[in-house]
């Protein structure tokens, strides 16, 4: 049995299971241990490579282990299913991870600092209270429809059932208007959380050099440009624009055997908040080109002539994608192709 060269580590979280393989792919040792043990654990091995899944506490241990002198690896955990072997268990999965990160093609998570994910902080928590007021909305949209009252649909709504929920004229039954007025409240409430950090963002993007020469691209805003800076991994992470299309799933699915290529809808896979940020810019670069045709680009006009509005929308956002990896693999600004 040799020194060992490839840990495996299945994180969890309170205990851990770690596997330890040698140059040869020997078993070294396999270790159950809790999370006050793991630090001390690593401190005593030798400096060798540390594999573990690409989960949500996995960056932070990726950081504590590689400021002890391991080389740390982060693999998707899809990439890790098909090494366990038979039974899924902790001890097989932290086998599997050990397996996978020996293989040559392997592809690996690049790992965060904590100040990137800082920074990704005000996205999520912004998307969150999103999907709140979406639910509010929903609710008190439905609540008032059962009372007669029919307002449309949109965020730009809001204040017509707030009116209607406020108004003593409104006959609404007197026990349910207490109970609207509380979902009211807070629809309120999240509307001025939810600027306040719109604002927030908007100052992250006149801050950033790269988010400002992101904004000039057509369908991207003060949101879109800062979480791309602050989500998606640096350029020199991908070969051309359609590797970074291809992670943010903006590509056709490939089924393609014998020689016949099939290619179906999206992959949707990678940073879907970023996929999102992306497809909602495309949708309204689209609608505004398919009001005035005359103003929006060649492509886009020709693309609208012959496809359905929303497969014109993906292929825009993939294409804003690829600009996207330009600009920040090679600097400048977008400058709009010449007229034919």
């Amino acid at each position: 049995m040799g020194e060992v060269s490839t840990v495996g580590i299945d994180l969890a979280k309170s205990v851990f299971q770690a596997h330890g393989e040698d140059a040869s792919g020997g078993v070294v040792f396999r270790k159950k241990l809790r999370r006050d043990q793991v630090l001390p654990f690593f401190s005593t091995l030798p400096r060798c490579v540390v594999a573990m899944e690409a989960n949500a506490s996995a960056h932070y241990w990726a950081r504590e282990l590689a400021a002890l002198g391991h080389d740390t690896k982060l693999i998707p955990p899809a990439y890790v299913k098909p090494f366990v072997k038979r039974q899924k268990n902790d001890m097989a999965d932290a086998e599997a991870i050990c397996e996978a990160a020996q293989r040559p093609t392997m592809r690996f998570v690049q790992g965060k600092s904590a100040e990137a994910q800082a920074s990704a902080v005000v996205f999520r928590t912004r998307d969150l209270l999103v999907r709140q007021r979406t639910q509010l909305i929903n609710a008190l949209r439905g609540h008032l429809t059962e009372f007669g009252y029919i307002v449309r649909q949109g965020v730009g709504h809001v204040g017509k059932l707030v009116e209607i929920v406020a108004d003593p004229a409104s006959d609404l039954p007197a026990e349910a208007r207490p109970v609207l007025a509380v979902i009211a409240q807070g629809l309120q409430a999240l509307q001025e959380q939810i600027a306040l950090l719109d604002r927030e963002i908007a100052s992250r993007a006149k801050a950033n050099p790269v988010a400002k020469r992101l904004m000039t691209i057509p369908g991207v805003g003060p949101v879109t440009a800062t979480a791309l800076v602050a989500l998606a991994p640096a350029a020199s992470t991908f070969r051309r624009g359609r590797d970074f299309a291809a992670w943010l799933g903006l590509v056709p699915r490939q089924h393609s055997s014998g020689g016949k290529e099939r290619l179906g809808r999206t992959t949707k896979m990678g940073e879907r908040s970023l996929r999102r940020l992306l497809i909602l810019g495309a949708s309204s670069a689209t609608k505004v080109a398919a009001r005035k045709p005359d103003k929006a680009s060649a492509w886009l006009a020709g693309m609208l002539a012959r496809k359905p509005r929303m497969l014109v929308t993906v292929a825009f956002a993939n294409k804003m994608a690829r600009i996207v990896w330009a600009l920040m693999a090679h600097g400048g600004t977008y400058r709009a192709p010449a007229a034919a």
